[in-house]
């Protein structure tokens, strides 16, 4: 290992690695998924870490959605220590609604940049590029001690901005369709080049949850996807990795008997209640990749116009048999540690079969070609977190999933 001394970031401190230390985060893995493929004999090496290692369900951050949920594991703190608490946000100061995936709306140093900063050779691949630039903050790539790209924009890596030129040549591999089981299959098989031919002390692997909200643990699709992430993480295992199975967040069906949408349109109600366009909903989950889930998710946000009575609102949201939660910034900041100046003056999180919408008009639902599966609310907080060795572990709620790095280093040191 390249460093002799424990890691502090973020007010935790991370022990010297004797060994790799490997954070996988399967984006949507609702445990189920691993049931069923474990079950069929699709995953002999994961189903031996669970024997014979540590297996553990533990908790996400809320909103279950995929950038807060990496940037806790990333830092190893929830929301309101780094500040990115959506996919996507709305400034009041500047009425504009935006894409949170620059550094600057980063507010922590992460576990990665500090491991760096101490010495230590550090490795990301994430699936989709919109993660790339915040897991890479911090990281600096003249010293080849830092590799970060993501397999979405692998053919066009470079030494200088993500340590790897044209990953997927140095890879052997097309750069993959987004839309794609192998999208996530790129990076497992650069995490296993990494390992064997880079030898890194901290790396972290991130999937794509296309397949997650296209297919149903039970269906074969879903079972061939986890067959194959088994496949590599035999190859991580044989190399001797500390590693950390996890994810960001869980899936569920979201849609009626024939299969459409399940959605409450919370805009267009409150368009009725406090006039057009008065109140503005943001949802969170928002975020180029529509293809997944049409905008559609388990958590809303909205600001109400000055002079609203809050309550009110509140107590009329909360009767709808739609939503599970509905409550006030205050009560949101409290209980899922976000940060308060990043979300609305009201918070909303669906049922376990419904998500929650803007307006009917403003989302196209065109390009879901299956029955909507989706995230983001309370009944998606549950993941796996499996170890591949024999560690002490608390389970949910006390277990995170943004502990992964902790324990797959504290792993790593023993």
């Amino acid at each position: 290992m390249t460093i002799s001394s424990p890691v502090v970031a973020n007010d935790r401190t991370y022990p010297v690695p004797k060994t790799c230390a490997i954070a996988i985060c399967l984006d949507g893995c609702e445990p189920e998924y691993l049931t069923k493929a474990i079950a069929d004999g699709l995953m002999p090496t994961l189903k031996r870490m669970r024997e014979t290692g540590t297996d553990r369900l533990a908790h996400s951050v809320i909103p279950s959605f995929t950038n807060p949920n990496n940037l806790s594991i990333a830092t190893g703190r929830p929301p309101i220590v780094h500040g990115i608490c959506g996919n996507y946000l709305y400034e009041p100061g500047t009425g504009e609604e935006v894409m949170m995936n620059d550094v600057r709306f980063l507010r922590a140093p992460t576990v990665f940049s500090k491991f760096y900063e101490a010495g230590a050779r550090v490795a990301i691949v994430t699936a989709k590029d919109k993660l790339r630039a915040l897991l890479g903050a911090g990281l600096k790539f003249d010293e080849d001690r830092a590799v970060c790209f993501s397999a979405e924009k692998s053919g066009t890596s470079t030494k200088d901005i993500h340590g790897q030129d044209a990953a997927s040549k140095w890879l052997g591999m097309a750069q993959p369709e987004v839309y794609s089981a192998e999208l996530s299959e790129f990076v497992f098989a650069a995490g296993v080049k990494l390992l064997k031919e880079w030898s890194p002390d901290v790396m972290y692997l991130t999937t794509t949850d296309y397949v997650q909200h296209k297919y149903a643990p039970d269906d074969a699709q879903a079972k061939s996807f986890y067959e194959m992430f088994d496949k590599y993480l035999t190859e991580l295992d044989a190399m001797g990795a500390a590693i950390v199975v996890t994810a960001d967040h869980g899936m569920k069906p979201k849609h009626d008997a024939n299969g459409d949408p399940a959605v409450i349109y919370v805009q267009d109600l409150l368009d009725e209640w406090l006039g057009e366009a008065a109140a503005r909903v943001i949802l969170p989950i928002t975020d180029p990749y529509v293809v997944h889930h049409g905008a559609l998710g388990g958590f809303g946000t909205a600001y109400l116009p000055e002079g609203t009575d809050r309550g009110d609102i509140i107590a009329r949201l909360a009767a709808r048999e739609e939503l599970l939660e509905v409550v006030t910034k205050e009560e949101a900041v409290e209980r899922f540690e976000l940060p308060a100046d990043r979300i609305g003056d009201i918070v909303m999180i669906s049922t376990e079969n419904m998500t929650i919408g803007t307006s009917e008009s403003r989302h196209d639902l065109a390009a879901l070609n299956e029955p909507l599966r989706s995230h983001g609310g309370l009944t998606e907080q549950v993941v796996p977190f499996i170890v591949n060795r024999v560690i002490d572990l608390p389970s949910k709620p006390v277990l995170r999933n943004f502990d992964a790095l902790f324990y797959a280093i504290t792993a790593a040191a023993l």
